[in-house]
Formats: C-alpha cells, structure tokens, sequence
C-alpha cells in the first residue's frame, strides 16, 4: 500500500510538473497570438483612423468649399442676364479664383479618381481669369464685352468636371456621417 502511495504521490508530482510546463508554453504561445492580433488591430485602426481623417479635411477643407462655389457661381449665372460688373467681380470671378486656389493649394486631399476632371477645371479657371483681367483690369477696361467667356476661345467650363467633384463630395459624406436624406423628418 506504501508502495501504491509513493507511486501515487511520483504520478501527482511529475503530472503536475508536466501540466506547469505545459501550462507555460500554452501561456507564452497564447501571449504571443495575443500581442499579434493586438498588433494587427492597432495597424487597422491606424489605418482607418488616418482614412478617416484624411476623408474628413477632404471634405471639409476641399470638396466642401468647392462645392459651395459651384452652387455660388451657379447661383449667379441664373440671374446674370446683362452685364453686372459687380456680379462678374465680386461673385464670379471670386467663386473661379477661389475654386482654382483651393485646387491649387489643397491637391494631397483630392481623391485620385478626381485628378484628370481637377486639371480640366484649372485650365478653365486659368484661362477665364486671363481673359477677365485683359478685358477687365487694365487702365482702360473693355465695358463692350457683355460678358468674359473662354469657351468660345476652346475653354468651355467643364461640366462633367463640375458633376464628379459634387458626386464624390455626396459621397464621402455619405461614408462619413451617412446619408442626410434619410435623416430628415
């Protein structure tokens, strides 16, 4: 019966050492997957984190003030039915500066998909705020001309441009802070 104890009490002994060996790699194998994962999550977050970030000046520091100046000088095209300098100065060709500066200044936050139709607007922009300064801000501005266009001169405003850019400025702010149609009451 001795016998049967000691035997009992060697199983006990080396079972136990055995199971704190094994519990101990287990621990170490399960610290690592742990610190891995963790690494991946903090990665992900980064990432979304800077995404994120990144959409919101895009929004708020690029397409937000640009779509504002489409709808401005848009706004001001509807009415802009006889030759209104103040109109031209003041809200067109301020709305046209401002649209090309922000194009200018702000590219890091233009979404890739966006490049080709920012480059159209420029040249637009460009060539219409040439043109408005000939005609308009020399010693002696030509008050003949209605109105200061570029598109018959090969520079029409680019439409489609105008369209994308409002596309993508709904659509991120769709992604971010979701979509304000199915908000309102």
């Amino acid at each position: 019966m001795e016998n049967f104890f000691s035997l009992l009490l060697a199983g006990l002994l080396s079972g136990s050492f055995i199971s704190a060996i094994l519990a101990f790699i287990f621990l170490r194998r399960t610290k690592q997957v742990e610190a891995e994962i963790k690494s991946q999550y903090d990665k992900s977050m980064a990432l979304f984190q800077s995404n994120r970030l990144w959409k919101e000046k895009s929004i708020s520091e690029l397409l937000g003030p640009i779509y504002v100046q489409f709808d401005r000088t848009n706004r001001a095209f509807t009415y802009w039915n006889e030759q209104n300098l103040f109109l031209e100065a003041k809200v067109i060709m301020a709305g046209n500066l401002a649209i090309r500066d922000l194009l200018l200044s702000k590219i890091h936050l233009l979404p890739m998909d966006l490049w080709g139709d920012a480059g159209k607007l420029i040249e637009h922009y460009d060539r219409w705020l040439e043109e408005f300064d000939r005609l308009r801000n020399s010693e002696n501005p030509d008050l003949k001309t209605k109105f200061v266009f570029v598109g018959p001169k090969g520079f029409p405003f680019p439409k489609e441009a105008e369209r994308h850019f409002k596309e993508k400025f709904t659509l991120l702010w769709a992604e971010l802070y979701g979509d304000n149609e199915n908000d309102k009451r």
